[in-house]
């Protein structure tokens, strides 16, 4: 099974922008041991801009442009470095690939990109993807990673997308005011209007995007025939699970040629 899994922001670095050890290295021995299970693992990784925040002792997120690629251009090579040491110990392999949106809109670039992944995972490579958030302005001012992992998965024709953030899955509502806000498990076919009215703001200061990017990147997905999954990472044996085919905490969107099944 190919998936593409997207680590947030608050899943590896804590408010402060400093590296969240202990939560890092259990994400990356269960991805370890899903690839030594024979899946072929693709990772979205936000955090570079808030690892650079950490890295450079800034007391905030910076608000205009060039400080933002400047922290991510000091956060990524930190990154890259922490994944590089983690997953070297379990005998993995990483590469690093940054995106800007035109890498993948144009088809010639986009071709480029998909025979290079295919490569990389025939070679048992474990991908690591961000957008360029150096030369890139939209995704930063966005903050969308969701999206570049649905992009990502449906390039590749993934079989499964899974968000992996700080929150449990998506809510009837928002369950940090409404005590009695319902965890949706499985949403079938199509995200309705209804459906995105549910979508709250962001998490943390350090992160950006919130459910309705989620949303977004679980339509992109869904028309694609991909399955997408929203869950915790503060719990990623979950993944098992998941990917045994079994019930697991969080929502999952289902494409229309499963439904009618379980999972």
């Amino acid at each position: 099974m190919t998936v593409v899994i997207k680590l947030g922001t608050s899943n590896i670095t804590y408010p402060t922008g400093n590296l969240n050890i202990r939560h890092m290295e259990k994400l990356v021995k269960v991805l370890s041991d899903l690839k030594n299970a024979g899946h072929r693992i693709v990772l979205v990784s936000s955090g570079a801009i808030a690892m650079g925040v950490g890295k450079l002792g800034l007391d905030r997120r910076p608000e205009d442009m060039p400080g933002k690629q400047a922290a991510a251009a000091v956060g990524q090579c930190e990154l890259m470095y922490t994944y590089d040491k983690l997953f070297s110990e379990y005998n993995h392999t990483v590469a690093q690939v940054l995106l800007t949106g035109s890498d993948v809109e144009d088809d010639a670039r986009r071709e480029h990109f998909v025979n290079t992944m295919s490569r990389l995972l025939a070679m048992g490579v474990l991908p690591i993807i961000n957008e360029n958030d150096t030369v890139s302005t939209e995704e930063i001012a966005v903050g969308d990673n969701d999206t570049l992992a649905a992009i990502v998965g449906c390039a590749i024709g993934a079989d499964l997308v899974v968000l992996l953030s700080d929150i449990d899955g998506l809510y009837s509502a928002d369950p940090r005011v409404d005590p009695d806000a319902r965890l949706i498990r499985v949403v079938d076919g199509e995200i309705s209007p209804a459906l995105e009215a549910m979508a709250a703001g962001s998490g943390s200061g350090l992160a950006v995007g919130g459910m309705k990017t989620k949303l977004h990147a679980a339509k992109m997905t869904l028309a694609a025939g991909i399955g997408l999954v929203i869950a915790n990472g503060s719990r990623p044996e979950a993944l098992y699970a998941l990917l045994d085919g079994q019930d697991m905490a969080g929502t999952y969107f289902r494409p229309k040629a499963e439904q009618g099944g379980d999972r």
